[in-house]
């Protein structure tokens, strides 16, 4: 499967309409982001069952600005809508097939659980 181009308009739906997405955050003039690009394609072929999304943070300064994106490229990783990992930087691609296997492998009832538990903790 494809990368497929995410904007203002579609993110929040791919998001939480599939069970893994992964978000690279990227810029035509970033040459980091242009070396990682063949590895974030290449895993977009490899796990059919996970949507790659990117997000061109020059035409889509408010769904940057909105993720808090401070340097590019940033790698996010959602499952089933909640965001499980946020790193700045190009990954090797032995450590971005790990990330994908490690979100895969998530126990999300206890990441929810984590997070009620967080957010309780910061209401008080």
């Amino acid at each position: 499967m494809a990368t497929q181009t995410l904007t203002e308009k579609n993110f929040d739906e791919v998001v939480t309409g599939n069970d893994v997405v992964l978000v690279d955050f990227w810029a035509e003039w970033c040459g980091p982001c242009k070396s990682f690009a063949p590895t974030f394609e290449a895993s977009s072929e490899k796990h059919a069952d996970v949507v790659h999304g990117k997000v061109d943070t020059e035409s889509e300064q408010g769904l940057a600005a909105a993720a808090n994106i401070r340097s590019i490229p940033t790698i996010m990783a959602f499952r089933e809508g909640v965001l499980v990992f946020a790193q700045p930087g190009a990954l090797p691609p032995a450590a971005l097939e790990d990330l994908v296997t490690q979100v895969k492998e998530l126990d999300m009832d206890e990441v929810r659980k984590q997070l009620a538990e967080q957010q309780a903790g910061a209401g008080q």
